[in-house]
């Protein structure tokens, strides 16, 4: 049996989710909370206008749930640690004959940061994949949906500092994990990013995801945030990463067209410089939902980007400030389950 990753483009069955609980993540103030919960529901309504909804919902937060979820979006019950379903929700493939399977990363809470803990979310994959109806993929690798992106026609998108980092896979080496994602994933040529945004090694870092650094809006096409200030950590990184994905080849060979997705105006917040990204977003069906930031100029240009590289889908801003305070944006708190192809 073989298995292969659709591009997000791929029609698709539902999203999935996780409700916000309280914990380090969510803030420890009230305002902090309430404005966490009401940003993770903005994206969940955003998405159901289009398609269904699943959320996966702690206990503790069951009656909240209900209160701030609309009818459209089904909840779940499960005690969970964290909330960014991208992570640790499985990956969904197809299998030869076009049905679905679901590959279980090991989840390692991002590499055992000390403000989480992966005690439930490491099943998270299982019991979602089990609500699905599909079969697992048990993987001995860790990582998360966040760390990877493919173009449905044999390239990923890895980082260096994240499958290759002593916190998630201390034995591994760029071989054994490209072997892996061709065993699960079914990709043949691997392109290595080599770091991730600077405020990603901050203390809700993944270290280098690479679903706010780069996306492929279609085979051949990469979407790349682009920093512009000189003065901002990430203007460096991003220059050298630019350079590497314009000299990279795909899978099929082509040399692969490298579309700027400019970052915001906003330069820094109370913790010092924004990692603020519009490559963190999500297509659904008819749509993409678009990380916006306040900024009138900024996100429409972003929009106009994004309505042209993905033709025929409306582009849905939601506002991602609250998201990105606490580690990631739209991509991240979502997880698409393509339709089966039979």
């Amino acid at each position: 049996m073989t298995w292969t990753m659709p591009p997000e483009t791929a029609p698709q069955d539902r999203i999935w989710m996780a409700f916000p609980r309280e914990g380090a993540t969510l803030g420890t103030t009230v305002a902090e909370r309430e404005s966490g919960y009401a940003a993770w529901t903005a994206v969940a309504h955003a998405i159901a206008e289009f398609q269904p909804v699943t959320m996966i919902v702690d206990p503790s937060e069951s009656a909240r749930a209900r209160r701030m979820l609309s009818a459209q979006i089904e909840t779940v019950e499960r005690v969970i640690d964290d909330f960014w379903m991208r992570d640790s929700g499985p990956t969904f493939v197809h299998a030869d004959d076009g049905s679905l399977a679901a590959v279980d990363w090991i989840f390692n809470g991002w590499g055992g940061g000390d403000w989480t803990s992966a005690t439930h979310d490491r099943g998270l994959a299982r019991f979602v994949a089990d609500l699905a109806g599909v079969p697992v993929i048990p993987s001995l690798l860790v990582n998360e949906g966040g760390g990877i992106h493919v173009d449905g026609e044999g390239t990923i998108l890895l980082t260096e500092t994240v499958q290759l980092g002593a916190e998630r896979n201390p034995q591994a080496d760029a071989l054994r994990v490209e072997a892996e994602m061709t065993r699960t994933l079914g990709t043949s040529k691997a392109i290595w990013l080599p770091r991730g945004l600077a405020r990603d090694y901050e203390e809700f870092g993944t270290r280098g995801h690479v679903d706010i650094v780069a996306t492929f809006p279609a085979p051949g096409k990469v979407l790349v945030h682009a920093q512009e200030n000189t003065g901002h950590p990430d203007h460096a990184t991003m220059r050298d990463i630019r350079a590497l994905l314009a000299a990279a080849t795909d899978a099929k060979g082509r040399r692969l067209e490298v579309i700027d997705l400019p970052a915001p105006d906003t330069q820094t917040d109370a913790h010092g410089f924004v990692d603020w990204s519009y490559v963190n977003h999500l297509v659904i069906n008819g749509a993409v939902i678009a990380c916006a930031f306040g900024e009138a100029k900024a996100d429409a240009r972003a929009a106009d980007i994004l309505a042209a590289a993905y033709p025929g889908r409306r582009i849905i801003p939601v506002d991602a400030r609250e998201l990105f305070a606490r580690g990631g944006g739209v991509h991240c708190i979502t997880q698409q389950q393509p339709k089966p192809l039979t």
